[in-house]
């Protein structure tokens, strides 16, 4: 990555989103995630430097939900930009979506696609991505990758559960740890094997689906990337986004910060990157109300898992939480009644990517020190 140039760009972005004159003088890195970005210059990455990769993980709302169109309808992506006025670098001056040929983005595992960062990228909805392909391809100047390895309706007490996570016993019931071939069974029997519609689940198997797909792409880079000319790649960051069946199962959202902990750890790991960057942004569902207990033990997991807190002094500076009940938008102003997946109201999905774009600047920036 040219440190310099995510330097100069972040302060200059500091300085008009705030009016400081004095910003570059005092030399203050600014990640706010308020200020907004320029279109895209158009012009083309630098081939000659690895590129960076950055991976998505998550559920459904990582896979993205937000919807695109129509114009008419309160909460879609055409109506925030064009009704509204909001994400101007998302439109050209003919009014057209516009394209970031820095960012390259790649989804798999729910389905097979492969573009130029855009709207409609992930079909007819966007996701985080969106906004944090925007945010890493201005601060970079090498290639963006961003490859996307998300699922829905996938938990990660059980189907993410990652390797580092045992078995435990809570009233005389064993729940699965990484490889049980069932999510729990009573003290003292066998465990019948999982399945579903004829497929075994044991635990951690969306993790391993997602894991065998992700180095799937990187081991064929020139056909998931076809611009790739050979420069090599660094996986500079993972994002995470999630949390929906895990406030379902109680025992699971108990369990929520030690998985994550060990999630971090094992992608870590998996792709030999210790101390890579790793951005989280909270559940916003039904944003900052606190009558679901469960919820608040997962979004309270996740908080804790950030290095700022000082719980998990191996996660200081490299892992940071976003954030995003704020960015909650209530059904009246959404595309759809379908609260699990946000209301399918583009503005969270744009917002989350912007809050996890932002965090993962600023501990890039934080790793350059």
């Amino acid at each position: 990555m040219n440190r310099k140039r995510l330097f100069a760009v972040l302060c200059l972005l500091a300085a008009m989103a705030m009016g400081v004159a004095n910003a570059w003088a005092a030399e203050k890195f600014d990640t706010d995630p308020k200020q907004q970005l320029p279109k895209p210059d158009g012009k083309p990455a630098d081939m000659t430097k690895p590129v960076q990769v950055f991976i998505l993980l998550g559920q459904s709302n990582m896979v993205g939900m937000g919807e695109i169109e129509p114009e008419t309808t309160k909460g879609t992506l055409a109506y925030l930009t064009k009704k509204e006025g909001k994400y101007p670098h998302l439109l050209d001056e003919a009014g057209k979506w516009t394209v970031r040929n820095d960012v390259w983005y790649v989804q798999t595992v729910v389905a097979q696609r492969q573009n130029w960062l855009q709207p409609g990228t992930s079909n007819t909805t966007i996701g985080p991505e969106l906004q944090f392909g925007h945010v890493m391809g201005q601060i970079h100047d090498e290639m963006v990758l961003l490859i996307k390895a998300a699922q829905g309706g996938r938990s990660l007490g059980y189907d993410f559960l990652p390797p580092g996570s045992g078995q435990y016993t809570i009233n005389n019931t064993v729940y699965a740890g990484y490889k049980d071939v069932a999510p729990s069974w009573p003290v003292g029997t066998k465990p019948e094997p999982y399945s579903r519609k004829g497929k075994l689940m044991w635990g951690g198997w969306q993790y391993d689906e997602c894991v065998v797909e992700i180095h799937k792409v990187l081991d064929n880079l020139k056909t998931s990337f076809p611009s790739y000319s050979g420069q090599g790649y660094e996986i500079a960051g993972f994002a995470w986004f999630h949390g929906f069946n895990d406030i379902i199962n109680g025992v699971y959202a108990d369990r929520y910060e030690l998985n994550l902990a060990n999630f971090i750890k094992a992608v870590r790991s998996e792709f030999k990157v210790p101390n890579a960057p790793f951005a989280i942004a909270t559940c916003a569902f039904e944003g900052w109300d606190k009558s679901n207990a469960r919820r608040l033990k997962v979004i309270n997991g996740q908080l804790a898992v950030s290095g700022e807190t000082g719980k998990h002094r191996e996660f200081a500076g490299n892992v940071k939480t976003v954030e995003c009940r704020d960015f909650w938008r209530d059904v009246e102003v959404s595309p759809a009644n379908q609260g699990y997946h946000y209301n399918r109201n583009a503005e969270t999905y744009m917002e989350v990517g912007n809050a996890l774009g932002w965090g993962m600047a600023e501990m890039l920036k934080k790793q350059d020190k």
